[in-house]
This record gives C-alpha cells, structure tokens and sequence, in this order.
C-alpha cells in the first residue's frame, strides 16, 4: 500500500528548509526554489496548478547542496623557488 507523505507548498517548503521565517511577508528563498524547480531539476510535485514538495523531495534538495568536507590538516607550503 502506497503511504501519503505530508505536501509544503513554496513558502512552507522554504521554512522547511531553513531558508525563511514564518513570518507570511518573509518571502526569503522562494524564487531560488522556484528556479531550482524550472531550470535544475528540483523534485517536485505539481497537482492542480500548484507546486508542492514532499518531505523526501526536501530532503534531496538539501542533500544536492550538501557541502563537501573540508580537508583537515595544515595547509599546503609553496615549494621553494630553485636558485638561479
């Protein structure tokens, strides 16, 4: 049996994802999900005209921006000039 997951539309889905507040005039990081959806390919689900995200789909998206690690350690020396 197919299990429902729970649908955000834009602006809960950019609260999700730690890109806005709550506040409804906060319209922070809506335009880049909606270009990530029309021009890269974010998951989505699009059903009577509106578009919506489910919990895994949000869960690709950040983990398609996930950073790589950083290496540790010193950083590189230059090599020493040979004398002419």
């Amino acid at each position: 049996m197919l299990k429902l997951e729970g649908f955000h539309d834009v602006k809960q889905a950019t609260v999700k994802l730690g890109l806005a507040s709550e506040d409804p005039n906060d319209v922070s990081g809506q335009r880049w999900l909606r270009d990530g959806v029309n021009h890269k390919g974010f998951p989505c689900h699009r059903m009577n005209g509106r578009l919506l995200f489910s919990d895994s789909d949000l869960a690709e998206i950040a983990a398609m921006h996930r950073n790589a690690p950083t290496r540790a350690g010193r950083p590189r020396r230059k090599p020493a000039r040979a004398a002419a």
